[in-house]
């Protein structure tokens, strides 16, 4: 299957591994990965900051540069909600080609669904010898309902023990420009979800947003609590010949 990869502005700046870990899992899997280089930002952190017309021309450069795309691979469940929640109504405004966008939509997946339903795939290889715990986003749990996807993937890792997260449905407080506007509650948020993490035990703590284990991530750092922040692209990448440096 040729996939097309929407890298996401925040793992192209900050993340970069999450995008080379997502070409070695499908590639290794037998599918093509090719990486439209007109893609730009899907105009989620416009859009939920009130600049609709600035979010409108980012989003009408999305749906034309990924048309033409079989499947659309967002490793960024945030970004992944804002195509498939947001554009519908951008296209029925008549900001974005109406038809053209809600062909698109459907094709539009987290890594996680991809796999899943569309590649129809739980174990893809990888080893990954250590102890993990999953934080649900609110954009993966609430808007895509990823459900327990996520967990069927990394429970069929080898190697990987799955402990569980306490009040793991309850959100980190980084919510995008949510933790600049309200950093005193985005703070506290993230300070209560960390001690969560650490309280498992676990030596790694993963997600479908980078956003996410960035705001949570942080936060365990100045606890000094030595759990790292992976994506679920990540640890999905490692194998037995290639096992993951904590």
């Amino acid at each position: 299957m040729r996939i097309a990869l929407f890298v996401t502005c925040l793992n192209d700046t900050l993340f970069p591994d999450t995008g080379r870990a997502v070409v070695r899992l499908l590639e290794r899997l037998g599918h093509e990965v090719v990486f439209p280089r007109a893609q730009t930002c899907c105009g989620q952190m416009h859009y939920n900051t009130g600049y609709r017309r600035e979010a409108q021309r980012l989003a009408a450069r999305f749906v034309e540069t990924f048309e033409e795309a079989d499947a659309v691979l967002v490793p960024s469940g945030s970004c992944a909600a804002m195509v498939r929640d947001n554009y519908p109504r951008l296209g029925t405004e008549g900001s974005l080609p109406e038809r053209e966008t809600a062909e698109l939509v459907p094709r539009v997946y987290d890594l996680s669904e991809l796999l899943v339903d569309v590649l129809e795939v739980v174990d893809v290889g990888a080893y990954f010898p250590h102890t993990v715990t999953y934080h649900p986003t609110c954009h993966g749990l609430r808007l895509l309902g990823l459900g327990d996807r996520p967990y069927r993937l990394l429970r069929a890792v080898r190697g990987l023990e799955l402990l569980e997260l306490g009040g793991a449905a309850e959100c980190c407080g980084f919510g995008g420009t949510f933790a600049m506007k309200n950093a005193d509650v985005s703070s506290a948020m993230g300070w209560d979800k960390a001690r969560q993490v650490a309280q498992t035990g676990a030596e790694v703590l993963c997600a479908v947003d980078n956003s996410c284990l960035m705001h949570i991530g942080g936060t365990l750092n100045r606890q000094h609590s030595g759990v790292r922040a992976m994506h679920l692209a990540e640890i999905l990448a490692s194998t037995e010949k290639e096992p993951a440096r904590i």
